[in-house]
């Protein structure tokens, strides 16, 4: 009888998981692309082909792509967006004084007609049939020459022209540290078309969100530069600059000025690369088979950093692939580019400059990305706490790895930077589209650190080695796809088995806060019954969570206390097995307050929660007798 339920049982799950992928469909997209960078006016021409493949069950009358340069122009909506935010991205801004007033003053409305960033289409056709392009900012409307039948392929030219604008953010000329090319989001790239319709959304410096495709790119520029970025060199003998394969001399034709750059990147839904005449290139071969590319200025400040960060972005790497999944691809390269730092496929541009432990933790945030934005692609334009948050997640994990002293939270940072934000008042709903968000500070908290306090506080849920089980799950059945917020609580719920729904809705959907306390402590002796102490908590917040509380008594000893809520059906598994626990009866949301008693009176303290995962906004009613808490 047990084999026949366990095949039963085995057999449901499996059709669980087919029923929700069934009518799973997503675009495909094969681009060809030859550009031509003349870099002494950081201008570039291209063509471009694309064969589009609809597995929809749309007729599409219509396609949208991307022209990201066009927000870096006077007048864009990112221009607009900077000069009426409260708190507009500092790397943004120009700060100057109007009539001995600071006044932040938007670097884009200053730029000059050469500074400007463009993308201009011509000769856009489809299946060699002339159709209707229409520029919109940073959206080209296309009115297609004939419908897009479902489960059919059509093929799209075009030719493009850009302008590199000045380096203001992500992408650009010349940043900060010198770098000539950034050379993200340079491309004409289709929006994507999903299960809710078309993502064309304006481009005002905040997300993306792409179609999965193949990639093959010529890049033709002066032989003197150096290149990295997405997918894999196809003619490295050619190429040189540290590329080829050993053993082998590069020997240049002496009229020969330009190079041409062959990639091809399959599976990916970007590609991006970086340019500097100065770029030392190093190259690391892994246990894993994974080729790290290291591509950064040759500066002697920052040599030392970018040649120790090396062994440790290996270490990062293989610790990764243990706790989420093998990553896909054979190569990933590290760049100095950009501001900051930012993911992208096969590859991350980052700052080179500064400590080396801001180098290090960049890399491990942006490494990171590559599971949670370019595996698991998420709409991370209104699901930001999906790719941020559990991006965060992972970093916190990598780098306490390869700590010398480990924290027994690692993710006490975030926690600390959501209850900052519950104290300004200003909190909004995790659904909030990211380009919603009224202040930008508020933005990468809720993305950031409450969406890293999403995943830890779902280990306190339903248990550490159930939050792990489901991290590697959802990688192994959401990998190359568009996950969405259902999918990761229904991992969690297939792993544990808990009801998990109230969760995602309360912590993501709302601005709830968890806030449970201990309302009183009372003693009573008694000849018939003994020695009691009734217990009461109170539920002063509107979220409902579980309780861990534990009672430690004068003579030392500690004893655990469960209480299971109820609408989640669920019993974790102790996660202290050393210290007793007693499993108390379920708590009902309903019911604010909650009372049991113990055979005891020689309690010392009582804590709700001791491992801090519990996102409590208030830990100051978390103990008796009180302790103030300061966070």
């Amino acid at each position: 009888m047990k084999k026949l339920f366990l095949f039963a049982f085995t057999l449901l799950s499996l059709e669980t998981v087919i029923a929700q992928n069934a009518c799973y469909w997503q675009q495909h997209v094969d681009y060809k692309m030859d550009v031509v960078m003349d870099t002494k006016n950081y201008q570039y021409k291209g063509k471009q082909e694309l064969v589009y493949t609809n597995n929809s069950s749309d007729t599409l009358k219509r396609v949208f792509y991307h022209l990201y340069y066009n927000a870096f122009q006077p007048g864009s909506e990112m221009d607009a967006r900077l000069q009426n935010i409260a708190d507009p991205d500092g790397r943004m801004i120009t700060k100057i004084k109007v009539g001995g007033k600071e006044v932040k003053e938007s670097r884009i409305s200053k730029l000059k007609p050469n500074e400007i960033g463009y993308l201009k289409i011509s000769n856009f056709k489809q299946d060699g049939v002339d159709a209707f392009a229409k520029e919109v900012g940073t959206i080209l409307e296309v009115t297609l020459a004939k419908p897009i039948l479902p489960n059919t392929k059509t093929t799209f030219t075009l030719d493009f022209d850009g302008q590199v604008p000045v380096h203001i953010r992500r992408a650009g000329r010349n940043n900060a540290e010198g770098v000539e090319f950034s050379m993200a989001q340079w491309y004409p790239k289709i929006a994507e078309f999903d299960f809710e319709g078309w993502h064309a959304d304006p481009y005002i410096a905040r997300e993306f969100h792409g179609v999965w495709g193949n990639f093959d790119v010529n890049i033709t520029i002066d032989k003197d530069y150096v290149l990295g970025g997405s997918g894999y060199l196809q003619n490295k003998n050619e190429i040189g600059h540290g590329y080829q394969d050993a053993g082998i001399s590069v020997s240049y034709p002496k009229k020969t000025k330009n190079l041409t750059w062959h990639f091809v990147a399959p599976n990916v839904h970007d590609f991006t690369f970086a340019a500097d005449k100065n770029y030392i290139h190093d190259v690391v071969e892994t246990d894993f088979g994974t080729i790290l590319h290291f591509l950064y200025k040759n500066n002697p400040k920052i040599i030392d950093n970018w040649k120790k960060a090396q062994k440790e972005t290996d270490q990062l790497m293989q610790f990764y692939n243990k706790t989420v999944g093998k990553y896909p691809y054979n190569q990933y390269s590290v760049i100095q580019g950009g501001d900051g730092g930012m993911e992208y496929a096969m590859c991350t541009l980052i700052l080179g400059e500064g400590t080396y432990e801001g180098l290090i933790g960049v890399i491990a945030h942006e490494m990171a990305h590559s599971w949670f934005q370019h595996v698991l692609a998420s709409n991370e334009s209104k699901h930001s706490w999906m790719d941020e948050g559990f991006t965060s997640f992972l970093e916190d994990l990598g780098l306490n790895e390869i700590a010398e002293k480990k924290l027994e939270n690692p993710h006490e940072g975030s926690y600390n930077g959501y209850y900052y934000m519950i104290k300004t008042g200003k909190e909004q709903p995790q659904s909030t589209h990211s380009d919603r968000y009224d202040v930008n500070q508020i933005y990468s908290i809720s993305s950031y650190s409450k969406g890293d306090v999403f995943l830890a506080q779902l280990g306190y849920l339903i248990g550490k080695e159930n939050l792990m089980k489901t991290l590697e799950r959802y990688y192994a059945d959401f990998k190359f796809k568009h996950p969405t917020p259902n999918d990761i609580k229904r991992t969690a719920e297939r792993v544990s088995g808990a009801n998990l729904d109230w969760y995602l809705t309360d912590w993501t959907q709302t601005t709830n806060t968890i806030d449970y306390g201990i309302k009183d402590v009372v003693n009573t002796t008694d000849f018939v019954v003994g020695e009691k102490t009734t217990i009461t908590l109170e539920r002063i917040g509107r979220m409902p969570m579980p309780i861990d509380l534990v009672v430690e008594y004068t003579d030392g000893i500690k004893e655990s206390f469960y209480i299971p809520l109820r609408m989640m059906s669920f019993e974790k598994e102790n996660p202290n097995p050393e210290i007793k626990r007693t499993i108390l009866k379920d708590w009902a949301w309903a019911n604010p307050i909650y009372t049991f008693t113990i055979d005891k009176t020689t309690i010392k303290k009582i804590t709700i929660d001791e491992s801090g995962l519990l996102a409590d906004v208030n830990k100051n009613n978390n103990t008796y007798p009180v302790e103030i808490v300061k966070k």
